[in-house]
């Protein structure tokens, strides 16, 4: 069973307006008869729940995600919205998006290790007629109109938290800006630990991180990074933040976004065939992280799959997420055992989960 720590799943059902039930062949054909052409990713996605159950996943990380208009969009996929109120009412059509999902039999809520421990037997013994678990994250805590709301995300649910995404935010800065946490963000943080919730240190600046690392009590792990000694590039990990992760008992995902794969990535320009981008590009991210660590406790996946971006930025052998089943292989072949595989496919998560829970 694989466990994927980073999956846009109700911001790509409500925004790119994809019925997820379908496959993904179906997902795509609609898209090309609409003609849609206003992203680069359409016609080209590589997600959906069938297509999840076929890679075997049984649990995901899965996001709301809102971001709130501060200075200069940097981000077309995921624009920000004009206040922190509409951004609050977008999450909450996500979560409303969810549970339907769980009404509809297809997903299932995994929020404490009791429901954890029921679903993974549950897996164990159904399979792909089973709900895929998933634990809520929210991605930028823009939405956040203030500390209450952070109580009341809790209440329905919410158990990672990524204080910023792209651009300056209200909490902290994040990719492509510079600084740290807000005041407000570094109240958000005390909350936070207070709540137990897994603070998701991905796309924080690197003064964020440092300062996430030094105060915050709690959990956290990094859902979907990728390595900056393979990859240079603020969006990624050095491998000095990747030890202090490790320090703190941190998994780390891979990404499968090409431009997190391949150095001089440019957007709209670098193929990823001429480039060639593969699984490989990915286990090499992942064989980087165990050789820091010394071992395979640390390094997971966090596909970040349909995260703004199609089979035009991903991996050329992934023509959909079922194709995360050709990594296992790959790393065997490196030389892991498959007990390592094991830790890595899903294994690590859900040691942190059982862990912090």
């Amino acid at each position: 069973m694989i466990v994927d720590a980073h999956l846009d799943l109700s911001a790509n059902a409500l925004h790119w307006n994809r019925d997820y039930r379908q496959p993904v062949a179906r997902i795509r054909e609609r898209e090309l008869e609409l003609k849609q052409t206003d992203l680069p990713g359409r016609g080209r996605g590589a997600v959906s729940l069938p297509a999840m159950r076929r890679a075997g996943i049984g649990l995901c990380v899965a996001t709301q995600i809102a971001r709130c208009t501060v200075g200069k969009e940097v981000l077309p996929q995921f624009p920000g919205f004009a206040s922190p109120a509409i951004a609050w009412a977008v999450t909450q059509g996500q979560l409303a998006w969810y549970r339907a999902m769980e009404e509809a039999g297809e997903m299932r809520p995994v929020r404490n290790r009791e429901e954890l421990d029921a679903h993974l037997a549950a897996w164990e013994g159904g399979g792909e007629v089973e709900p895929i678990g998933y634990v809520l994250s929210l991605e930028g805590a823009d939405s956040l109109i203030d500390i209450e709301y952070l109580h009341r995300a809790h209440a329905y649910g919410l158990r990672a938290l990524g204080p910023t995404h792209y651009g300056p935010g209200r909490y902290a800065a994040g990719t492509a800006s510079e600084g740290s946490f807000t005041p407000a963000g570094r109240a958000l943080l005390k909350e936070m630990a207070a709540l137990n919730i897994i603070c998701d240190i991905t796309h924080l600046t690197d003064e964020g991180i440092a300062e996430a690392l030094e105060t915050y009590g709690g959990p956290i792990w990094a859902s979907h990074s990728n390595c900056r000694a393979i990859v240079p590039g603020q969006r990624q990990l050095s491998d000095e933040q990747i030890r202090a992760l490790i320090g703190r008992g941190a998994v780390i995902g891979a990404v499968c976004d090409a431009w997190m794969l391949y150095p001089g990535w440019e957007r709209g320009v670098t193929d990823p065939h001429e480039a060639g981008v593969s699984l490989q590009s990915v286990a090499d991210h992942i064989d980087h992280v165990c050789q820091i660590a010394g071992n395979a406790d640390h390094a997971g996946i966090g596909s970040d799959l349909d995260g703004g971006f199609g089979t035009e930025q991903g991996p050329t052998d992934l023509d959909t997420i079922a194709d995360l089943q050709r990594l296992p292989e790959m790393l065997r072949a490196r030389g892991y055992t498959g007990a390592d595989v094991e830790k890595i496919m899903g294994g690590n998560w859900i040691r942190f989960l059982r862990a912090c829970w």
